[in-house]
């Protein structure tokens, strides 16, 4: 069941992203930051009432761009096409949006590839798109791939 995320969802939404940004898997949010960005998040339940095993959040960048960030699927949920849905939600929902083109920077290039994205220049995304970065331990060396759908 994926669904809009609340504010309720949000210490749940904390933790998930907390376990993957201590490894330097995804970049660490703030509780402060996911208040600010909850409507931005999907969250995969496997029914009402479960815990919350799989989030995805689609963010609007630019008049026609929006990235896929902080998807997350809890370890022990994993390749059961969690991901794969809320990345699909995700998608749907951009032309919603007016959006046209959907980014992510991600260390699974191979599963993005899977659904329709292709290897691109970081250089070529917009200088808002890197506001966040400056926070990550690995600023100004990324070495995470740049990929990009268009709708």
């Amino acid at each position: 069941m994926i669904r809009k995320a609340t504010v309720q969802d949000v210490p749940a939404i904390y933790q998930l992203l907390k376990r993957y940004a201590d490894r330097g898997e995804l970049l660490a949010r703030s509780l402060s930051d996911l208040y600010d960005a909850v409507r931005d998040f999907s969250v995969f339940k496997e029914k009402a009432g479960a815990p919350i095993i799989g989030i995805c959040a689609l963010h609007v960048c630019w008049e026609d761009l929006a990235e896929i960030r902080s998807l997350a699927v809890d370890e022990r949920h994993q390749r059961r096409g969690i991901g794969s849905a809320l990345v699909a939600e995700a998608l749907a929902e951009a032309p919603q949006l007016g959006i046209r083109r959907v980014f992510t920077l991600t260390y699974r290039p191979d599963f993005f590839d899977k659904h329709g994205f292709h290897v691109i220049d970081k250089s070529s995304l917009p200088h808002k798109v890197w506001a966040e970065c400056v926070r990550c331990v690995k600023f100004p060396n990324c070495d995470e791939t740049a990929m990009l759908r268009i709708l």
